[in-house]
């Protein structure tokens, strides 16, 4: 099928993965992803997004309807398991997105293209409690980790852990370093300098 790329997403990819293992259900899917701590790299705050990408998947052909569980007393409950496209889309999406870098738009880039927007001082305390912020974040995850190696699970299976570890302390590094550039001017601005930028570099006055 030629619809697998307008189906790709981390959650789209986490089921397909989860359905490798053995035919499920949604809700053992979502208890699943949160009990192994997948949840800090796809989005399930909402279980009814499992459900969606469930669908897209079904009509897609990735996946097919195996079996209705009814037990008394509980609603009824879909079993799905893979197909044959499905795991061919799997190593397709798993490929791709391990070797070509994505464009995103994450917030705190966007927030850094108008840092001018506040005055130098607001910008740097708005920088020093993010750098706080990651800090505690980088702590929690790290004992997260320990704790699971410690239980013996392996390297293999925390590696987006320390993935995130990484980027977290080189985000902790470079906000540091942006704070201290504030701090000692090597970095400032004022509304004079950013109308005379504005006109210079793009022959009007700028909004500022």
């Amino acid at each position: 099928m030629s619809n697998r790329s307008g189906q790709r997403s981390p959650l789209a990819l986490t089921i397909l993965a989860l359905l490798v293992e053995e035919p499920m259900h949604a809700y053992r899917m979502h208890e699943l992803i949160k009990s192994r701590g997948k949840d800090t790299v796809v989005n399930v705050a909402q279980r009814n997004s499992v459900y969606q990408t469930i669908d897209r998947l079904l009509r897609s052909g990735l996946i097919r309807v195996k079996m209705t569980l009814r037990d008394q007393g509980r609603p009824e409950r879909v079993v799905y398991e893979l197909t044959a496209e499905g795991s061919a889309a799997l190593q397709e999406w798993l490929s791709a997105m391990l070797g070509e870098p994505a464009t995103e738009f994450p917030e705190f880039p966007a927030a850094l293209a108008f840092l001018m927007l506040l005055p130098p001082k607001e910008a740097a305390l708005r920088l020093r409690a993010r750098g706080e912020a990651l800090k505690r974040q980088l702590a929690k995850e790290q004992a997260a980790t320990k704790a699971a190696r410690d239980s013996g699970l392996p390297r293999l299976f925390l590696i987006e852990d320390e993935y995130k570890q990484t980027m977290l302390r080189a985000e902790i590094a470079w906000v540091i370093s942006l704070i201290r550039d504030l701090r000692t001017r090597k970095l400032s601005w004022n509304a004079k300098w950013l109308r005379e930028m504005a006109a210079k570099f793009e022959g009007r006055s700028g909004p500022y």
